[in-house]
């Protein structure tokens, strides 16, 4: 593949309305699209995933910038590529920063299905021809709120609820959703509020019926989450705790966890989610696709790694609307009761919407390769 340039266009985009979770509330999202040209002209298109504070992981839109420049770019100079699954243990030597690697490799994964001229889901070994969605519902005001939300959310086909939770809103919230969706699939989303002083009251969902509760304790543990996980019934589903296969490896191997969250940037990109995707089908490991407020190229990426045969849970990729007044791609991404196609066009199988991407678009810096 021979790469020529990287453009890097910095966006800002507002969502519909604002999420809260456990670490706090966002409207304004900050990112960056990675665009990677070849001497053909052919364009590739990633997407960075942190945040402006570093809230979920030790990264910022800001140092994902950094890293591309300073250290990922230099690196793709003095290489030269023939597949995609090359880029990982390039970046490999550089520790952590994960979103930005995922960014730029995930550009380079759609370059590369471009020029095959096939999907990037066939790029990645992907069977599926429609993936199920669930839905991601931030913590609201009142529990009517909630309530409402999720009836239009069935209403809509979502297959899955995920619902957040923290110290003083848990318990007794999900019980009250319970009782008004005593058959709908549910899970519990506590982005590390907990400890294992919490034990009795976590023991309390066990009565729930949930799917599972996903990353209750430490952001890095596996040792306190196979304690936790030793006391319910609940599965837990481990999230922030996971970077790389080895961590798979060894959560699997202490009891941490039932099932696995795979989210491309928080790992290092497509490929090591691929092998993460792997070694949890041969351990019987449940996986699916977690959400980080992606626009449409992080969505499209989401998909196409859908695809593959082990996500068998619903994941957290909703259609563009239920996020964006408008999105950075067309067609937007459509979910049809609880349903989204898998494109089949060339790469992430979305055009770019030009005209949004230079309607959000803050800055453009444009590197040599």
């Amino acid at each position: 593949m021979p790469l020529k340039k990287i453009i890097m266009h910095k966006l800002r985009m507002r969502l519909k309305e604002p999420f809260a979770t456990s670490f706090g509330v966002m409207q304004e999202k900050e990112f960056y699209i990675i665009e990677v040209v070849d001497s053909d002209g052919n364009k590739g298109y990633g997407e960075t995933v942190a945040f402006s504070v570093p809230w979920y992981t030790e990264e910022t839109v800001k140092s994902n910038r950094d890293i591309i420049v300073d250290c990922l770019i230099p690196i793709l100079r003095e290489h030269e590529l023939y597949h995609p699954d090359e880029v990982f243990p390039l970046f490999e030597k550089l520790r952590g920063n994960n979103m930005a690697k995922a960014a730029v490799e995930g550009a380079i994964w759609d370059l590369y299905a471009k020029r095959k001229g096939i999907s990037l889901a066939t790029a990645l070994g992907g069977e599926k021809t429609e993936i199920g969605v669930g839905i991601s519902i931030g913590i609201q005001r009142t529990v009517g709120e909630l309530i409402s939300k999720i009836e239009q959310s069935l209403e809509e086909g979502y297959k899955r609820i995920k619902l957040k939770i923290k110290p003083g809103l848990d318990v007794e919230i999900l019980r009250e959703v319970r009782r008004h969706f005593p058959d709908t699939p549910i899970m519990a989303d506590a982005n590390s509020a907990y400890s294992l002083k919490d034990i009795s009251l976590l023991k309390e969902l066990d009565d729930l019926d949930l799917m599972m509760i996903e990353q209750p304790l430490q952001h890095y543990d596996i040792i306190d989450h196979a304690k936790l996980q030793n006391q319910l019934k609940t599965p837990i589903c481990l999230d922030e705790s996971i970077h790389s296969l080895y961590d798979v490896e060894k959560a699997i191997e202490l009891g941490s966890s039932k099932v696995i969250n795979i989210k491309i940037g928080r790992v290092g990109g497509l490929s090591e989610s691929k092998r993460i995707h792997n070694y949890c089908k041969k351990q019987g490991i449940p996986v699916w696709c977690g959400g980080m407020l992606e626009a449409g190229i992080g969505r499209a990426h989401n998909i196409a790694l859908s695809a593959l045969a082990n996500f068998i849970l619903p994941g957290d990729t909703s259609g563009s609307s239920r996020y964006w007044e408008e999105d950075i791609i067309h067609p937007e991404v459509i979910a049809e009761k609880g349903i989204i196609k898998v494109p089949t066009s060339p790469g992430i199988g979305y055009e770019i919407n030009e005209d949004a991407l230079r309607k959000f678009r803050v800055e453009r810096q444009e590197y040599q390769i």
